[in-house]
């Protein structure tokens, strides 16, 4: 072989080296690429688990601190109720419902505390985005489709409707 064939192959060696060095650099890029990727996908994955977790402990807390501000009124409930076999026709009625209205009050308070309102029925011209229609009925004191009866109460939170109410509406 000549000396010019010789580094002709000896050239043709060193660059298919290199090539095959440049191809080992990049696969070891591309999987520190992938490593990386899994690595993200993975705390994306913990992520999104944590929230779910985070999530659900917060709607607890929320629930508890809401069930918290009803205990006092089941208590009252609980207290009535020890007392009603003392009470006597004259005065245990009258203080036993005097006890009953203080509960219904202390409920409306905590439901005035969290935005809930009633929704008004009775002598109001009936809407469908308020009221629920289970009847209807004659009546000479209200025009047409007007609410004559609450068959049970309706409530919203600021413009959203929590329950409808259900009601008679006159014919």
């Amino acid at each position: 072989m000549s000396d010019d064939q010789n580094k002709i192959e000896e050239e043709l060696e060193q660059e298919n080296e290199k090539q095959d060095l440049d191809i080992e650099k990049l696969k070891l890029e591309a999987e520190e690429y992938k490593l990386g990727w899994q690595r993200a996908l993975a705390d994306y994955s913990n992520l999104q688990k944590e929230m779910l977790k985070w999530r659900e402990d917060w709607v607890k807390v929320s629930e508890l601190q809401i069930l918290e501000e009803f205990i006092p009124v089941y208590e009252n409930f609980k207290k009535a109720f020890a007392h009603r076999e003392q009470m006597n026709e004259e005065n245990g009625w009258k203080q036993w419902s005097e006890g009953i209205g203080h509960i219904m009050r202390q409920f409306g308070d905590v439901l005035k505390s969290h935005n809930i309102e009633e929704i008004k029925t009775v002598g109001e011209t009936f809407d469908p985005k308020f009221h629920e229609a289970i009847g209807e009925e004659e009546s000479e004191k209200y025009v047409a489709g007007t609410v004559v009866k609450e068959m049970s109460g309706g409530y919203k939170m600021g413009d959203r409707i929590v329950r409808p109410a259900k009601v008679i509406i006159s014919k």
